[in-house]
């Protein structure tokens, strides 16, 4: 599943995260964060699903399986949950200045 955010056209990819699993994953995400002003994230997930949450819309929480990404603006808190079995990275793209 993707989520319904695209990333804008005026964007330039800047850098990745290395691959996440269950046990490397960074503590810092499965809580509330956020990603820096003019800075967009896509979450990529290339096993298993991730539960993605925008902080300000809890009800309306996604699954992001297999092949799957989300697109996370500047600013907007969001959190995740993975599972044994989920492999991601997050790629992060700016705004052109």
């Amino acid at each position: 599943m993707t989520g319904e955010l695209t990333l804008p056209d005026s964007v330039t990819y800047v850098r990745s995260t290395p691959e996440f699993d269950a046990a490397t994953v960074p503590a810092g995400l499965l809580q509330a964060h956020q990603v820096a002003e003019g800075v967009w994230g896509r979450l990529v997930v290339s096993e298993g699903s991730v539960e993605f949450t925008f902080e300000d819309t809890p009800e309306e929480s996604m699954t992001i399986t297999a092949g799957g990404m989300q697109v996370i603006p500047p600013t907007r808190p969001h959190h995740i949950q993975v599972n044994d079995h989920t492999r991601f990275h997050v790629e992060f793209h700016r705004e052109a200045k």
